[in-house]
């Protein structure tokens, strides 16, 4: 299939280059935009107000990490995430290369105030996920292939110089391009990142990673923690369907209003979680103070909500107690219904199993304590 100069089995080299393209920002592209700029400054403003920002950056991109990862059929669990957060031993592949994609997500926001994106932060990134050193395509023979077809649907460009000049433009298009809405060139560059398809793998998750970053570096949002791949996850085939569209039809506006919607809902869903992660601590809090006063402090419920599978070594580390007392602590808060005591290997790990299940599942409620 082809499309004026473009095949799908030959090297798109003359992909157009972002600075080429126009009228990008349409009435009905602005008009989403706003209101998705409007749901992102509530979620920026919601995770201003968690009180330990810990509670966010160690559990949603993990979120974030298993979906994206599931977009490639890399599949794994959000129990098996959290019990190998801190220990790569004898973790399945799938688990580990998710648990890549969140270390690369953490780095990349930690990396931001040295550099703006580049193509030196793609890489870094593409070889943190894939755990094995990535560079921009040197070789011949990358192409795109249909799902059960086997049709070859997309051949990207070939040649170093190619794609480096490409992603050059695109470099320059992300940051440097002031009187365009961030919200739209975050949707055109991701488009562009994917059409250059720079590496032989792992692109998508390096595409994905780069969204959240670009957010955070144009002050959309503090933190890293739009969690975008579950609407991606939930619309797969209209997120491949609509980039080839792009590619040949140079139908842009459907693309950008599927990015805008994607932001929307998904700030508005992650607004929501934050809010009722914020009752459950508030919850928590006024629990372990009413049954456990002895043992009770703020900075002790604030551990089981950033280590949501808590260890012993945790709470030494917080500075909350020392090992024996550690010990005794978590099993305390087992006794009142905070936390389930479990074994893994010869460790035990102490879950926080309302919290669990609040980041595991679509609804914001939570079993109040007894007693």
């Amino acid at each position: 299939m082809s499309t004026g100069s473009w095949h799908a089995d030959r090297p798109y080299n003359n992909l157009p280059p972002l600075s080429a393209v126009e009228d990008l920002e349409t009435k009905v592209v602005l008009r989403a935009c706003i209101e998705a700029r409007a749901a992102l400054a509530e979620l920026k403003q919601a995770a201003r107000l968690i009180p330990n920002q810990g509670m966010l950056i160690n559990t949603l991109p993990l979120l974030e990490a298993q979906a994206s990862s599931e977009i490639e059929n890399i599949v794994t669990t959000m129990d098996k995430l959290f019990e190998n957060l801190h220990g790569e031993g004898n973790v399945d592949p799938a688990t580990k290369e998710a648990l890549r994609y969140r270390q690369a997500l953490i780095e990349g926001y930690q990396a931001l105030g040295k550099r703006p994106l580049s193509t030196a932060t793609a890489e870094t990134i593409c070889t943190r996920i894939r755990g094995v050193e990535m560079r921009v395509r040197r070789v011949p023979g990358t192409k795109l292939v249909g799902g059960s077809s086997g049709e070859t649907i997309y051949t990207p460009p070939e040649g170093e110089a190619t794609i480096r000049g490409l992603l050059a433009d695109w470099e320059r298009f992300m940051n440097a391009e002031p009187d365009l809405d961030p919200l739209i060139r975050l949707a055109a560059g991701h488009y562009q990142f994917e059409a250059i398809h720079p590496f032989t793998d792992g692109n998508g998750r390096t595409g994905r990673v780069l969204n959240n970053l670009f957010l955070v570096q144009e002050e959309l949002l503090n933190l890293p923690i739009l969690y975008l791949s579950r609407h991606v996850l939930r619309y797969k085939d209209e997120y491949y369907g609509l980039l080839l569209d792009v590619t040949q039809l140079r139908a842009w506006e459907p693309w950008l209003l599927y990015m805008m919607e994607a932001v929307q809902e998904t700030a508005s869903w992650t607004t929501d979680k934050i809010a009722a992660i914020r009752e459950l601590f508030d919850v928590t809090v006024a629990h372990v103070r009413r049954r456990l006063p002895k043992i009770y402090s703020r900075e002790l419920v604030e551990v089981l909500f950033v280590q949501p599978y808590c260890r012993i070594a945790n709470l030494v580390d917080a500075g909350v107690a020392q090992r024996q007392a550690a010990s005794r602590y978590l099993k305390l808060l087992g006794e009142i219904d905070v936390l389930t005591e479990r074994k893994v290997g010869r460790e035990k790990i102490f879950v926080h199993t309302k919290l669990m299940r609040l980041l595991t599942t679509d609804a914001n409620v939570f079993e109040p304590y007894g007693g």
